[in-house]
């Protein structure tokens, strides 16, 4: 297939826009993609928009692409739609990546945009709701309890409201703490550092440092996640301009950034207990063979720990570390701008924010501004190499569909 680069990528700041919408979020990102890029709408050649909620939240059933677009001067374009729960934004990158490697479009966009917040709190969190299989709603619930069994809350803990995807992601640290020994302060670990990360990124939600100590005493939300472990509901839009190497070449390839490899799963399928098949493993493996490297090679990691949790399980799937030492990793500092292979250096979900639908490429967002070494204080020295992992939704005991997109500094 052909070479595919990144030219150009933009993103708002991730956190609470009372007074923006879908597409005024969509079009501040987009502006900003296409002048770093270098490019105007007319050299669009295809557009691939993410949204996840605007459905459940402003009954915006379809179309949302071309009405979140409709103000720019996109002539005539093909604009794909994409709702792929918080891995929204990684597959419309996937769709431009596949209309530029097939020769369908020399130059294509990927957009992602949401709008959350909303004047009452329960309609963003009922939105969550639409990211399992509603009619096996009784069943999944009865799979997470038996999953976290082995783990009981302690005595006295009293949880806070929340979403139904805090309590997955709970039932997940549960078992894994009965079956590897991961500890809670080994997950306050990791939210201190991603916090300590988000202080030096302008975009994130909360750029406030927290302790390990200040982690483990917050409010608990659901156990043995507390509050600065979770990641808020955010609004924000993130995009990215992906196009042919013969358009790099003319544009100018001084910025670019090649897609080595992506590959996009669906899980849902393996036993609780084999670990070593979850399909973030699967999409890991998938995309390392076909980018020609392995975990050695990975200089940054951006992955999608919508809880402290998931930047544990994601570290183990992704090959960084052995299964159960994601949290001692952690601890030890492995993790850490600094560390052996730093993980989300623009601070993750649970401090830069989590715009389900515009995830994706804020990560992308994050990676290509490293691998251009303009991080600035978050910078990781001499970077080439960047992966990024984007989950969503719920398939049995695992994500439903998951992406790793692998990066290199042109």
């Amino acid at each position: 297939m052909r070479a595919a680069y990144i030219l150009g990528v933009g993103m708002t700041p991730f956190r609470r826009w009372p007074d923006a919408t879908v597409r005024s979020l969509a079009e501040m990102a987009v502006r900003d993609a296409l002048a770093d890029a270098g490019i105007t709408t007319r050299d669009v050649q295809a557009v691939a928009f993410a949204n996840a909620v605007q459905d459940a939240i402003e009954g915006q059933f379809g179309i949302r692409g071309q009405i979140a677009l409709r103000d720019m001067d996109f002539d005539a374009v093909p604009i794909v739609n994409v709702e792929n729960a918080c891995a929204s934004a990684a597959t419309a990158l996937n769709v431009a990546l596949m209309q530029v490697r097939s020769g369908a479009a020399e130059i294509a966009l990927a957009v992602g945009s949401e709008k959350m917040t909303h004047p009452d709190p329960a309609v963003p969190v009922a939105a969550f709701e639409g990211s399992w299989e509603r009619a096996d709603r009784a069943a999944a619930i009865d799979r997470l309890v038996r999953l976290g069994e082995g783990t009981p809350i302690p005595p006295g803990v009293v949880e806070s409201p929340r979403t139904v995807f805090m309590d997955v992601y709970a039932a997940f640290a549960k078992y894994h703490m009965a079956r590897f020994g991961t500890t809670q302060a080994q997950l306050a670990a990791v939210a201190a550092k991603n916090h300590r990360h988000s202080v030096h990124n302008d975009r994130a939600q909360y750029r406030r440092p927290f302790t390990v100590a200040e982690v483990l005493a917050a409010r608990t939300i659901a156990w043995p996640l507390t509050l600065p472990m979770c990641s808020p509901i955010s609004d924000g839009a993130a995009a990215a301009v992906v196009v042919s190497e013969a358009a790099a070449r003319r544009l100018g390839m001084g910025r670019a950034v090649r897609i080595r490899a992506q590959a996009l799963m669906t899980g849902g399928r393996r036993a609780p207990d084999a670990v070593e098949a979850h399909i973030s493993r699967r999409a890991a493996l998938a995309a390392y063979e076909a980018a020609g490297l392995g975990p050695p090679d990975v200089d940054v990691v951006e992955c999608h720990d919508a809880t402290a949790f998931g930047e544990v399980q994601q570290s183990e799937n992704l090959g960084f570390f052995a299964f159960g030492d994601g949290g001692p990793a952690a601890e030890r500092g492995d993790t850490t701008l600094g560390g052996r292979i730093p993980f989300n250096p623009s601070g993750g979900l649970e401090s830069k924010g989590h715009p389900i639908g515009a995830t994706g490429l804020g990560q992308i967002f994050e990676l290509v501004t490293q691998l251009r070494g303009a991080a600035g204080a978050r910078q990781v020295a001499g970077a080439r190499i960047a992966l990024a992992e984007n989950g969503g939704g719920l398939m049995g005991v695992e994500e439903a569909a998951v992406s790793v997109t692998i990066l290199e500094a042109a």
